[in-house]
């Protein structure tokens, strides 16, 4: 990575850090939620760490999304569970090192669903949040959605001492737009049965 690489990089990810910080800070949910979209939008278009291949930005129609669905915005208890270490496979070869260190549990679609909550062990470390769901490699990536990654800021903080987790805010990984991104997989712990119809849905054909 060279010098202009890097500020590119903070730059994104100060840019990113602000957005959720609006959207934390809003009263409305589904008017933060249309301001997440345009920024994204905007950053994919314009910005030179866009994940995708630079020949398809200028002309990037938006990313597709399911409607906004308010009973998709969840309030999730975390529980305590004994840490274990996972190497989480990626798009590429190779793994990440995270730790579980919780796991959510909550009410979606009248199911009681948990996800399992990593820490990446690498320097400074940030909460991990992937998740799959029936939906995938149908009218979603196949290989799953974030909800939470707080090392690119991704955030939408707690509600009332509960984990806030809004699955109109799940987002796709970069490799779904790039192959050249490795990023880590949602693990078989998190992947659940239901369909979570919210969030970002599959990229177009590359």
């Amino acid at each position: 990575m060279d010098p202009t690489e890097a500020t590119d990089l903070l730059d994104w990810k100060r840019r990113i850090f602000d957005l959720y910080r609006r959207v934390r800070e809003a009263t409305d949910p589904a008017d933060a939620w249309q301001d997440w979209r345009r920024t994204r939008d905007e950053m994919f278009r314009r910005h030179p760490q866009s994940p995708l291949p630079t020949a398809r930005r200028a002309g990037f129609p938006g990313a597709s999304y399911f409607a906004y669905d308010p009973a998709a915005r969840v309030a999730a208890d975390v529980e305590a569970v004994a840490p274990e270490r996972y190497e989480i496979a990626t798009s590429r070869d190779g793994t990440y090192s995270f730790t579980r260190v919780g796991r959510a549990v909550f009410d979606l679609s009248s199911h009681q669903t948990s996800l399992e909550l990593y820490w990446l062990d690498g320097y400074g470390g940030g909460l991990f949040l992937p998740f799959r769901d029936a939906t995938a490699g149908r009218d979603t990536y196949g290989a799953g959605r974030y909800l939470i990654d707080t090392i690119k800021g991704a955030d939408l903080g707690m509600e009332a001492g509960r984990l806030l987790l809004d699955f109109n805010f799940a987002y796709n990984p970069s490799c779904a737009y790039d192959p050249r991104w490795a990023c880590p997989l949602a693990p078989p712990p998190n992947r659940i049965d239901i369909p979570v119809h919210a969030g970002e849905r599959k990229p177009p054909m590359r």
